[in-house]
């Protein structure tokens, strides 16, 4: 005869062993892979390469897309400007809620020697010779033509074309361009786009290189012929209008090459 003791010890340790059991195939499941949080799984897919899994055309209507928005987009934002042997710049860029911009650039007259507003209005396009720390001078603006116009190559800077009217090429699906997302430039967020021509044109509708931008237009960084730029702080309101930093005068305006050297005197000895 068994005493209850001894068959209520055996029930315990059957449960026990079931428990041990159910136990030992939780945790076999378990480790089968590891559990990720939300937080880890959307930071898994940000490292992921950016490129991966878009194709040519998916890419070129992203692109399409973001740079609509960038044509609506009324901001004032400032930009650092790398050039290879050269000091970072700083670019301010306004554009005005009734459709007039100016784009403040460091340098860009005269072989970098003069700092340079390029500004459209309704009443044209114009250059301004902005005073600085080296070169101080009056501020005063040249009209270069209608708005719209071509700008002479020989005065033209091209960094404003970057805020301005390559916007539209780059919202034009129709542009000969291939497009491709890659990974982000430093310092950059938001979608970039590798830019190149399809065409075998000697003039380009734009410079070809890498273009950032975030989902509601913003340009946050590009990697051009012409340098890098980089979006610096986060941008601000836009003026209603942009006014010209100076008087328009009837002067030239200035080129984007170094000035000539001064003839040395004539008849001086060589020693």
């Amino acid at each position: 005869m068994r005493s209850p003791g001894t068959g209520a010890s055996r029930n315990s340790l059957a449960v026990l062993a079931c428990v041990a059991f159910v136990t030992s195939f939780l945790l076999g499941c378990e480790s089968s892979g590891p559990v990720h949080s939300p937080a880890e799984e959307s930071a898994e897919a940000t490292a992921a390469p950016s490129g991966q899994g878009t194709s040519p055309d998916d890419a070129r209507m992203q692109l399409a897309a973001v740079a609509a928005a960038a044509a609506d987009l009324r901001i004032t934002a400032f930009y650092t400007w790398r050039t290879a042997n050269r000091p970072d710049r700083t670019v301010a860029v306004a554009t005005a809620v009734d459709g007039t911009w100016r784009v403040d650039i460091p340098g860009g007259a005269l072989g970098g020697a003069v700092d340079v507003a390029m500004a459209q209005t309704e009443d044209g396009s114009f250059q301004c010779v902005l005073p600085s720390a080296a070169r101080p001078t009056t501020l005063s603006c040249v009209r270069l033509g209608d708005p719209g116009t071509p700008v002479d190559p020989a005065v033209d800077p091209r960094l404003q074309h970057l805020f301005t009217d390559w916007i539209a090429v780059l919202a034009d699906r129709r542009a000969p361009l291939a497009v491709s997302v890659v990974d982000p430039l430093p310092g950059t967020d938001g979608t970039c786009f590798s830019v190149e021509s399809t065409t075998a044109s000697l003039r380009s509708p734009l410079d070809v290189g890498i273009y950032c931008y975030r989902p509601d237009g913003t340009l946050t960084g590009a990697r051009l012929g012409l340098g890098t730029v980089t979006l610096a702080g986060q941008p601000g309101a836009a003026p209603g209008s942009i006014t010209l930093p100076g008087p328009v005068t009837a002067g030239s305006p200035l080129g984007t090459g170094s000035p000539p050297a001064p003839p040395s005197p004539s008849g001086a000895n060589p020693g």
